[in-house]
């Protein structure tokens, strides 16, 4: 029954997800993507307090893939803020 439970709460969170992120104006966009930047970096907090832990094997090599996976989700949402940013920016004559 938990695995149902389970499988439930995952295809709502996608429907969920996918609704809410199709109704964000693009006015928004680069806001949003500042915050769940933050959010990231609270992340990557978190995956190096997990792989410096030394509790087992396993719990240091994935707590090392957590630090490289969030190290590259808040360097790519940076780099897509700052060209999105870059969008809003005049050209100047040359």
């Amino acid at each position: 029954m938990e695995i149902v439970f389970l499988a439930f709460i995952l295809m709502l969170s996608i429907f969920l997800g996918f609704e809410l992120i199709n109704k964000v104006p693009a006015t928004l966009h680069t806001p949003l993507m500042s915050g769940s930047n933050a959010i990231s970096g609270i992340t990557l907090v978190g995956a190096l307090t997990s792989a410096g832990a030394e509790h087992t094997q396993l719990a240091t090599i994935l707590g090392t893939a957590a630090v490289a996976f969030a190290t590259i989700n808040v360097i790519g949402g940076y780099m897509v803020t700052d060209r999105m940013l870059a969008m809003f920016k005049k050209k100047e004559d040359a």
